[in-house]
């Protein structure tokens, strides 16, 4: 028997069809052993050594401490079994860094004794694995030096600076090596928006007609041989940096009231054919990028879909930074191409494109459709919505590649009456070429034919049948979306194509970064960590020293550089240069570190932004203290100015204005926003720490803007009683409590289902629930793994779907014994992007 070990059940599934029946599929489940998570992974007889928090020991040339999870101890010891019945063992796990450590690791931990083989592909199918098990090779270890390096790297980054941020900004942060200098992009890019004044200006729109009734239009651009301010002519102060005509209402007004009606003669025409190329096939970011462009996708959720795709023998290796495409694939681009459109639409000879990188990392092609006949996703046929949307589009942009050029003609034409000069330009698409198929951004198609303009002839008059003033304001620099960060990251230098999703993620999942529509919009405590990093580690935040580390990587995996040297002088330091360990002695200033300056009062006083342990607050600096307020989580940091945190301000020292009055009591009752979040308060608070207003949380989902008197009533009138539990006669009370609503009868309690209400929730249902018997201590039971990372899962409130942290319901149609991977990887979808 010949065993393969792959990383996922279902790239063992696929890659199993493909193999004869002597030879034996198992996967890996990712990783079997890393880095200690936490003090309780560490092995008893490293507790005590100063390096066992760090997992490493960097006094000993930093030699890692791997250690085996317990949950992945059942299955290692089931490959074990599978190993004494295999007379070879093929390690097929993916062709990069992270799979190369797989396999590593695996022998490191199974011990074979029967020969080993390194089988490598870059798509999971027949002819691709059949190459390769006729071609094996060794485990590069310049490879598993590279990812090894990059661990010990992020973990000596994250565990040694983390502990400072919980110490001098707030708990549950965390600093990355890559991460932070992502969250510098950020951060610096809000700065400029919050540094940005906006100015106004107006311009004309004209619209034209010639003599036998052809309409276009043009915009004014000059009076006078001044020209007239566009949004491009003002700095980010909003003043102009040329000599330049601004227009204001009234000119503009005035403007277009001269000239509507009048006769214009054209004066120039200028047309000048452009000839367009297509962008090279895919590598993971430019994937990542076009699919936030198009389907409005995050990173992660392209990079699961394209996983998908890969294991299902559909499309080749997706994380790469090679534009490269094989011979076959080249030849198979081209006759589709021929096929479908015809040979005109066919690149004269195949291109192969040229990668920024230098050493781009081991996969040595492109993401393309696999195999050899570069299938349509209409000829696949069988692929769930969003892997068919993912599959079309690289599908496009690889055939897009190997198309002829785009032939355009860009049409300006010069307008003139009296002193006034307009100009009209558009093109038109001569020949489509690739533009057939694909457009990078998802106007581009639209634009192809874009104001078409009549046959016009110099010195020909026409007619500006209306002329129309617009007002326009200049923008501040646009927020990065996922797609422009990681462009903005890859070009740069920060990162590589496993790094991007996953920095994605965890800037968000941290709470550094949310999103408001796809812009990622930094929260005040992520200033607080730049400005850490930046003011006592600036290397550890520079993108030029990510990037140079990035590089270094890069050579390590090919073999021209040396791990330890690299990570002694990272941690150590060399002659002049300081080290990580150097730099952790370095005394730091918090409130300094936490301040983020407004501006000034009317009398001077300093009004700032402070970031604290329980969130962000407003201060006003006075001679006598500071006067603070909290700042609204609806406050994007740019649209906070000095004149609205004066406004908080006043409002705190004004108290908080009451919902109304409790008809009941007399008493007020207020929403408010605590420290462990919003609540309903009924009555004031007094000094006497004996009598406390009754207060009670709001529900979860449950906004401050949500909350009218009658529902902040309704709250504060919990515990409620509901009626009484007919077999034990006692009272069923409901609650909103500390872990959520709940009911109890005596000493029965139960919490109740996301799909109960607590506000509306009746004796009858409370009954229901007391009646089902109550699990004590139960642990989730994995009934089925259905690949892809999805297993249908028995809990509390019988089967369910869970992926990583989201959980899912299965749809009320289906069944736990019925459901396909399909239809679960499309309800984790719509749950996670809920």
């Amino acid at each position: 028997m010949k065993l393969v070990i792959v990383e996922s059940p279902t790239k063992a599934k696929t890659i199993k069809r493909f193999l004869p029946d002597d030879f034996v599929v198992e996967s890996s489940l990712g990783h079997i052993r890393d880095l200690p998570q936490s003090s309780s992974d560490i092995p008893a007889q490293h507790k005590k050594e100063k390096w066992a928090r760090l997992g490493i020991d960097v006094e000993h040339d930093f030699k890692p401490l791997y250690i085996v999870h317990s949950e992945k101890k059942k299955h290692i010891a089931t490959l074990k079994k599978l190993m004494k019945e295999a007379d070879e063992l093929y390690l097929a796990t993916d062709e990069d860094r992270e799979g190369e450590a797989i396999s590593w690791h695996l022998l490191e931990v199974l011990q074979p004794t029967v020969p080993i083989k390194r089988l490598v592909f870059h798509e999971i199918t027949k002819e691709a694995i059949q190459a390769a098990i006729t071609a094996p090779r060794e485990i590069d270890m310049h490879l598993v030096s590279a990812q090894e390096t990059r661990r010990i790297l992020d973990r000596l980054y994250g565990y040694e600076i983390s502990p400072i941020l919980w110490r001098k900004v707030a708990p549950k942060l965390s600093a990355g090596r890559v991460q932070s200098a992502a969250l510098q992009l950020i951060v610096q890019r809000e700065k400029a928006r919050m540094a940005f004044h906006s100015a106004a200006y107006y311009d004309v729109s004209v619209q034209f007609t010639t003599a036998d009734a052809a309409n276009f239009s043009g915009k004014v651009v000059s009076v006078a041989g001044r020209k007239i301010a566009s949004g491009k002519d003002f700095d980010s102060d909003g003043k102009t940096k040329t000599d330049v005509l601004v227009l204001d209402d009234a000119t503009s007004t005035q403007l277009a009231k001269r000239i509507q009606g009048q006769r214009w003669t054209v004066t120039d025409i200028q047309q000048r054919p452009l000839t367009i190329s297509a962008k090279p096939p895919f590598i993971t970011s430019t994937l990542q990028q076009d699919a936030g462009r198009k389907f409005g996708w995050p990173a992660g959720k392209t990079m699961r879909t394209a996983q998908r795709l890969y294991e299902q023998g559909h499309i080749t290796y997706m994380r790469t930074d090679s534009v490269l495409l094989s011979n076959e694939a080249l030849q198979a681009a081209r006759q589709k191409i021929i096929t479908l459109y015809g040979e005109s639409f066919a690149a004269p000879h195949p291109r192969q494109f040229k990668g920024k990188n230098k050493l781009a990392q081991e996969a040595h092609e492109a993401i393309r459709p696999a195999g050899t006949q570069m299938r349509t996703v209409e000829e696949i046929g069988h692929l769930p919505d969003d892997e068919a949307r993912l599959y079309d589009l690289i599908w496009k942009r690889t055939v897009a590649s190997q198309m002829a050029d785009a032939k355009v003609l860009q049409t300006s034409i010069q307008l003139t009456y009296d002193d006034v000069t307009a100009q009209a330009s558009g093109r038109t698409v001569q020949f489509a070429g690739f533009m057939k198929v694909y457009a990078e951004s998802s106007d581009d198609m639209k634009n192809q034919e874009e104001a078409l303009l009549p046959k016009l002839d110099n010195k020909q008059t026409v007619t500006a049948e209306s002329a129309t003033p617009d007002e326009h304001h200049t923008k501040p620099p646009a927020r990065f979306t996922e797609a422009s960060l990681i462009k903005e990251m890859e070009s740069d230098g920060i990162g590589r194509p496993s790094t991007y999703a996953t920095i994605m993620d965890t800037i968000q999942n941290r709470g550094y970064v949310y999103k408001q529509g796809n812009a990622l919009v930094p929260r005040f405590v992520a200033f607080a960590v730049v400005a850490l990093l930046g003011n006592n580690f600036p290397n550890l935040v520079n993108t030029d020293y990510t990037a140079a580390m990035e590089e270094d990587l890069d050579k390590i995996a090919a073999g021209q550089a040396e791990s330890l040297p690299y990570l002694h002088q990272f941690y150590f330091g060399k002659n002049d240069q300081m080290g990580l360990h150097d730099m952790l002695k370095v005394e730091i200033d918090p409130r300094k570190t936490c301040t983020i300056p407004l501006g000034t009062d009317q009398h001077g006083h300093a009004v700032n932004v402070r970031v604290g342990r329980f969130g962000p607050f407003v201060e006003e600096v006075v001679p006598d203290g500071e006067h603070t307020a909290s700042i609204p989580d609806t406050i994007a940091p740019d649209e906070l100015t000095v004149e609205q945190a004066l406004t908080f301000i006043e409002k705190r020292a004004a108290g908080p204005t009451a919902l109304g009055t409790d008809p009941v009591s007399g008493e007020p009752v207020y929403v408010l926003d605590g420290r462990f979040g919003p609540y309903v308060q009924l009555g004031e608070k007094t000094t006497d720490k004996k009598k406390k207003p009754k207060m009670k949380g709001l529900l979860k989902g449950m906004q401050l803007t949500d909350v009218t008197l009658e529902i902040a009533l309704q709250l504060l009138a919990f515990p409620k009683t509901l009626g009484e539990y007919p077999k034990t006669g006692e009272k069923i009370v409901a609650d909103n409590g500390r872990f959520g609503p709940y009911i109890k009868a005596g000493v029965e309690t139960r919490s109740l289902s996301p799909e109960d209400n607590l506000l509306s929730l009746t004796v009858d249902r409370a009954i229901a629930m007391l009646d089902t018997p109550k699990v004590r201590g139960r642990r989730t039971t994995v009934l089925k793994d259905l690949g892809n990372g999805i297993q249908i899962c028995n809990g509390k409130y019988g089967s369910y779907l869970k992926s990583g942290k989201v959980n899912a319901t299965i749809p009320k149609e289906l069944s736990a014994d019925t459901i396909t991977p399909e239809q679960a990887t499309a309800a984790i979808e719509q749950k996670r992007n809920k």
